[in-house]
């Protein structure tokens, strides 16, 4: 099959919600889209051809983790990515800005060498600079390529974020350059700015003169509140590149999700349903279950009858309950399976209604609910 060209169309709008469809070497991503993280070639507790059955069309991997484990040579020897984890669908990169400021032991922000920083595994000094962590994506062979920004904490100091906007437009440039032109793969520029619009409209400016196939928003999943992520997006929305992906980067439950795409988002990651999974708690159209509760000791119910993929509606919330209070690792692998589920659920849902233009409504339905 013939190699396709990084593509995206905006096929219907509702207000500021948009359907959209993202064309790529190894497949369609239909937007709204929610990727499942893989941090380390892994969506963790799940086999990636489940992960694609409850309908996921991309997935995320880290840059950072990778690096570090088992190395970029190591999985290029492999193949790439998509070989080494076995993955048919798409995978987008994170180039790793984020887990440097959270993960890190020491860290130390250089303008011309990149961020210096110690491992979070064995303390190993590494200098990431925006052209090795493009070169490394590159060895990884991923469809989707992030630069390299500064992600700092939150903050309200406004001198601090306006420095990582500007190390972070010149750091895009570099990106840019080294990544080069290659129309099987896309490269998405990231907006900084905290929570000041001046800042975030400044480094959007910054860039889309450099320009990229795509533009994420970076900084939101820091500790802000869903109202101050909300009041960032309401700004940007007019002024964000209509013919480009809005990816919204580590973001989030359910209710962020619905009010994002009404704000124009059209992409979203996070690690929330796989961790949640993991400790007992169940997304469902009803709400959210934890199933540790004891209260579920007699309920012979499943999570949700209504949902048949996995035979996920033949396991009882007494049993779920059963196998968290067990240590048990078949409860954490049910329940990841049922959240990636929901939130695809969830997005194709959303997609069909932009689609009726219904969107609203719906919004209004489920925002609270879920």
């Amino acid at each position: 099959m013939a190699l396709k060209e990084f593509n995206f169309n905006v096929l219907k709008k509702e207000k500021f919600a948009r359907l959209g469809k993202i064309t790529t070497r190894r497949g369609v991503i239909d937007t709204p889209a929610f990727m499942p993280v893989g941090t380390q070639a892994t969506v963790k507790g799940s086999f990636i051809k489940d992960v694609i059955e409850t309908g996921s069309q991309i997935v995320l991997s880290n840059t950072y983790h990778l690096m570090i484990r088992p190395g970029a040579n190591r999985i290029k020897n492999a193949g790439g990515l998509h070989k080494f984890m076995n993955c048919k669908i798409p995978i987008l990169t994170d180039s790793g800005g984020y887990q440097i400021m959270s993960l890190s032991r020491l860290n130390k922000i250089d303008r011309f060498k990149g961020a210096i920083f110690n491992s979070h595994i064995d303390g190993k000094k590494f200098i990431l600079s925006p052209e090795q962590s493009i070169k490394i994506q590159k060895k990884l062979n991923s469809d989707i390529v992030m630069v390299l920004d500064e992600c700092p904490r939150k903050t309200l100091d406004y001198n601090k974020i306006l420095n990582a906007v500007d190390l972070s437009t010149e750091w895009a440039k570099r990106s840019k350059k080294e990544f080069g032109i290659n129309k099987n793969k896309a490269l998405f520029g990231i907006i900084q700015g905290g929570l000041f619009n001046n800042l975030r409209l400044k480094s959007l400016k910054e860039l889309i003169k450099i320009g990229f196939d795509g533009y994420a928003i970076g900084g939101l999943a820091v500790g802000d509140s869903q109202k101050e992520m909300f009041k960032v997006l309401d700004y940007l929305k007019v002024h964000m590149p209509t013919n480009k992906p809005r990816y919204l980067m580590g973001v989030g439950t359910p209710s962020d999700i619905l009010g994002s795409v009404l704000r124009g988002i059209d992409m979203f990651d996070c690690v929330l349903p796989t961790r949640a999974g993991r400790t007992g708690l169940a997304f469902t159209w009803n709400g959210r279950v934890n199933v540790r509760n004891a209260k579920y000791k007699k309920d012979n119910k499943p999570l949700d009858e209504s949902v048949k993929k996995f035979n996920l509606n033949k396991y009882s919330k007494n049993y779920i309950n059963h196998l968290f209070n067990t240590n048990e690792m078949l409860g954490s692998m049910i329940l990841t399976l049922n959240n990636i589920n929901f939130y695809q659920e969830l997005m194709y849902e959303i997609r069909k209604n932009i689609k009726n233009g219904t969107f609203s409504k719906f919004y209004k339905k489920f925002a609270g609910k879920l």
